[in-house]
């Protein structure tokens, strides 16, 4: 188990290291090519967030292998709130390389806006979950 948690953890910081970014160009005014490295940031952080819920899915035992089955193993383990938004974020993740349409790439938009603060509640969830399972088991 703690070999998995180290993995885990190493996946929370590199996560971070992305949402920063994320969270850098949301501080931007708006231009179009803010929107445009939004876009980009939201895709690989969002990218970074479901392959962090299928490691700590595998921590759970669930083997998981697309990143619609990690949401939900992640939810049903109760460390993902509100799994329809997580839905529409994947499906807006999944449209990223459909945003030259202006009304795709603001709704995709919108989607980048929400989800640093949805991402950070559940890193944080995740990291006291398995920070307090391994002082149990320690």
């Amino acid at each position: 188990m703690e070999e998995k948690t180290r993995e885990l953890y190493f996946h929370l910081k590199t996560l971070d290291l992305a949402l920063n970014t994320l969270e850098e160009i949301l501080q931007k005014p708006f231009s179009l090519i803010v929107r445009d490295a939004t876009i980009q940031r939201f895709g690989y952080t969002f990218e970074l967030a479901w392959k962090l819920f299928r490691k700590a899915a595998l921590i759970e035992g669930i083997d998981v292998g697309s990143p619609r089955q990690a949401i939900r193993a992640m939810h049903d383990v109760g460390l993902l709130n509100d799994i329809d938004m997580w839905f529409e974020m994947l499906n807006d993740r999944n449209r990223t390389s459909h945003t030259y349409s202006s009304i795709t790439a603001e709704q995709v938009f919108e989607s980048a806006r929400n989800l640093p603060s949805k991402l950070r509640a559940a890193m944080s969830a995740i990291e006291h979950h398995y920070l307090s399972l391994n002082s149990t088991q320690g």
